[in-house]
């Protein structure tokens, strides 16, 4: 501390006489230690640590003082909703909820109030529909549907905050059997500015947990959701939001754990989420199913997924709108249904009844890397356009995948069905073709350094394309088997190269041609020692649809 001798000793005399003492006395021990490192105290007296600070003091409220009771049996909403009322006519500040179990319907967030739930506290929902009246916001979106009611709720207002080391319950169970709009949000959000959530442990939603709505500047900390109290349990819908960071947070969800949504005609834009733990009966992270304002600049990152049903990671476009400049990075999984599923589909709902179906959307610019998956299920994973809208310039790198596998040759023959205005379901087409990857529908593709395997026995190709312009696939190790037709399937594949990649186990061939559309492949540099035929063309490939050039044969 740099105050000096005497001034020093002045200012602490000042302060501990000072009416501020005994809020100051009343703080939560990590406010203390954050507004001590502020130069809070020195502020007061008009002198800092190290000179004058920018730290803006807000006062405290405890809603204690305004009637609220910690015994998890008096509904304290009234006492609790004129704390933050009176902090916000204030000016702003801290509402702050000490140890205890504190009854509520819903509550209202206003301009300028941070609301702490302190370590020992718990905010619980009440099991009373009545204490949740309804709110139809001023924006409309499709979760209209879905949604009138929350146990907190803001709209449009700026400066707020959710925080502290405490519990918010939704008491979810007391909400079974009740429709959509019957079981309320825990928390709900919408065109508010400048938001921080933090720290909190958040439990058991009689719906979504938690739902930001065409916010700005929103950041999303260290939560810890455990959503398992009725069905629909997401744990975290950011939707058509800007401006959006989502870090070292714990999901575990019945349903979608962290969903990216558009459902307005407003993009989900400039978002990162990173170094998060996630584990959901349904998909992990998803964007959609919803997708009206698209998706831009995306980065997803640092991620451990287990325990998953569904899909791990799904990047989904059925309503219109544009997926462009998404890139996903750096992604453990273990024991998941589907590691990757990618789709450009055309459901094209509407926003609102009555009006125009959407457009088909366009889903450009993606990017997955580093990815490994363990006790991956069966089905393989599916990335697919639709005709005549291809999905554009998508790279996969650094991936391996460990499939149950189980398929069968008669998996490998069949046709996969369109279902273009189908849900985007993980299993919508059934066991797919390839055990690893059935991509169909797409231009510009890069599959770059993948390493596919099966624990069980699987007489599928590890790489099934189909309808693709501009094909690279670089450095694949693949597992196969005799009975194969193939360790990679090409379908109607204009433009590809096809460069060291080693297939193991008796596999013949490696590379199968098929469709009159097949053309301009190059295979160069392979090592197909363990190959007794590198590449067999189907009876309607054109004889120079393929060139050869130095590959490693067999007995070579």
């Amino acid at each position: 501390m740099r105050i000096a001798t005497g001034v020093g000793w002045l200012c602490v005399v000042v302060f501990a006489t000072s009416s501020l003492a005994q809020e100051f006395l009343r703080l939560p021990m990590d406010e203390y230690v954050g507004r001590m490192k502020a130069g809070w105290v020195g502020q007061m007296v008009g002198v800092g640590w190290g000179g004058p600070t920018e730290f803006d003091y807000k006062p405290a409220y405890d809603v204690r003082d305004d009637g609220a009771v910690g015994d998890g049996k008096t509904l304290s909403t009234s006492a609790i909703q004129k704390t933050i009322d009176r902090c916000a006519a204030d000016g702003g500040g801290t509402v702050h909820l000490p140890p205890g179990t504190y009854l509520s319907g819903t509550l209202f967030l206003k301009d300028g109030v941070t609301l702490n739930v302190d370590a020992g506290a718990t905010l619980l929902g009440s099991p009373n529909p009545e204490h949740y009246p309804e709110i139809e916001p001023a924006l409309r979106s499709y979760t209209d549907r879905y949604v009138c009611q929350s146990l907190i709720f803001a709209q449009q207002v700026e400066g707020v905050g959710l925080c502290g080391r405490g519990t918010i319950d939704g008491s979810g169970e007391a909400f079974h059997g009740k429709p959509w709009r019957a079981r309320p949000y825990v928390i709900r959000l919408v065109q508010c500015r400048d938001v921080t959530v933090e720290g909190l442990t958040l439990r058991n939603s009689p719906m979504w947990m938690q739902h930001y709505l065409a916010c700005e500047r929103l950041r999303i900390r260290a939560l810890r959701v455990f959503n398992h109290g009725n069905a629909n349990n997401d744990g975290l819908d950011i939707d058509a939001c800007s401006d959006v960071i989502v870090s070292d947070c714990t999901i575990d969800s019945d349903d979608d754990a962290l969903c990216l949504k558009s459902t307005l005609d407003r993009a989900c834009e400039n978002v990162t989420v990173t170094n998060c733990v996630l584990r959901s009966r349904c998909s992990a992270l998803k964007t959609g199913t919803e997708s009206h304002g698209g998706f831009r600049n995306i980065v997803i990152s640092n991620l451990a997924i287990r325990d998953t049903n569904k899909a791990g990671i799904a990047l989904l476009n059925v309503d219109g709108g544009v997926m462009d400049r998404v890139t996903v990075s750096n992604i453990n999984m273990h024991n998941v249904g589907v590691p990757i599923f990618i789709r450009l589909g055309d459901r094209g709902r509407t926003v609102v009844d009555g009006a125009p179906k959407a457009p088909v959307g366009a889903m450009s610019n993606i990017i997955l890397s580093n990815i490994q998956a363990d006790g991956a299920g069966a089905a393989g994973c599916p990335i697919s356009g639709i005709p005549g809208h291809p999905i554009r310039n998508l790279t996969l790198e650094n991936i391996r995948l460990d499939c149950r596998g189980g398929g069968g040759s008669d998996h490998a023959l069949r046709q996969v069905p369109e279902k273009v205005n189908s849900y985007p379901h993980f299993q919508m087409f059934g066991t797919l073709p390839g055990y690893g990857f059935y991509c169909r529908h797409a231009e510009n593709v890069r599959f770059e350094h993948l390493d596919l395997a099966f624990k069980k026995v699987d007489d599928r190709p590890a790489l099934m394309v189909e309808d693709v312009r501009d094909l690279s696939l670089v450095d694949l190790a693949a597992q196969g088997t005799a009975a194969a037709r193939a360790v990679v399937c090409l379908r109607q594949v204009e433009g590809a190269m096809i460069r060291g990649c080693r297939p193991r186990g008796p596999t013949s061939p490696f590379l199968l041609l098929e469709g009159k559309a097949t053309q301009r492949i190059s295979i160069v540099g392979n090592d197909f020692t363990a190959t007794r035929r590198a590449i067999q063309a189907g009876p309607d490939v054109a004889d120079d649809a393929a060139t050869e050039a130095g590959n490693v044969a067999f007995g070579e």
